[in-house]
């Protein structure tokens, strides 16, 4: 379904202009409130409203005009929606992660691969294919299976297994006490 805007009219005009004139204000000194004093996000809320207002023009009856509760609603609404959203969406700090980062130890990390290379060199090349698929090439196990032409079940098995063969022969190095 698509609906077409067309050009609007002069009597359109006026009534956008008057729906502006007696509601902008209030709406925005409301939506700064609710942001704390944000006037630019205000705006924005407040343009939102009143064009959401223009559009329900088309669907009412004639003469209908929205008050100033559904307007403020609308607006209310609104807020809300984005702040709920930027509480869903953490804040990213990278400075925080680098303060907090745990020194690299480029001595161990070549034992540990030494020693990662040595277990993998002793799984069976199934398994090993399997793994490669999996994790070096980030491919999901249905896609491994396509490429390997085996069934998804057997990359899952195959994937457990050697994984879990890996833990045997490589056990995780215990945490230092600090």
């Amino acid at each position: 379904m698509t609906t077409s805007i067309s050009r609007p009219s002069a009597s359109c005009d006026g009534s956008v202009r008057e729906l502006y004139d007696r509601h902008h204000g209030p709406l925005l000194r409301y939506t700064c409130g609710l942001l704390r004093g944000d006037r630019q996000r205000a705006e924005d809320f407040v343009q939102e409203t009143l064009l959401r207002a223009w559009l329900s023009t088309e669907e009412q009856p004639p003469g209908w005009s929205p008050s100033r509760a559904w307007l403020f609603r609308v607006a209310h609404n609104l807020v809300i929606d984005w702040m709920r959203r930027e509480q869903a969406r953490p804040e990213y700090h990278p400075e925080l992660l680098e303060a907090h980062a745990e020194p690299v130890d480029p001595i161990g990390q070549a034992v540990q691969r030494c020693f990662l290379v040595d277990a993998l060199s002793r799984l069976s090349p199934a398994h090993r294919e399997v793994l490669f698929y999996v994790y070096v090439l980030g491919w999901t196990g249905p896609d491994a299976a396509h490429a390997l032409s085996i069934p998804p079940g057997t990359v899952k098995s195959r994937t457990h297994h050697a994984l879990r063969e890996l833990r045997r022969r490589h056990p995780e190095p215990a945490p230092a006490a600090a």
